[in-house]
């Protein structure tokens, strides 16, 4: 976990730390558009039960997609700070085994 002082330092990345908080917030957030579209859908079947269906179900599938690209983007982040990681470690290698 990150302490308050890291905000304020460059020595340490704080994003690998929150960033599955933001992860589990965006799934909160895509889960309740979800259930909002699909009444929404619902609510449109009692003018037009064809394209009510549908509404549910882009909802249902719009829920879905939305889930696994932010699982997806979260993941890319977190490669991106373990490459870094990985990269130092590679260059502290060749520090010690060149002097």
């Amino acid at each position: 976990m990150f302490e308050f002082r890291d905000l304020f330092q460059w020595d340490r990345f704080i994003t690998p730390t929150i960033i599955k908080t933001f992860y589990w917030l965006v799934m909160v957030l895509m889960i309740l558009f979800g259930i909002s579209g699909m009444f929404s859908g619902l609510a449109a079947m009692a003018v037009s039960p064809f394209g009510g269906f549908i509404l549910v179900l882009s909802s249902l599938a719009g829920t879905i997609v939305g889930i696994i690209f932010s699982r997806i983007a979260a993941e890319f982040i977190l490669i991106v700070f373990r490459i870094n990681e990985h990269l130092g470690a590679i260059r502290d290698q060749g520090h010690i085994q060149g002097h």
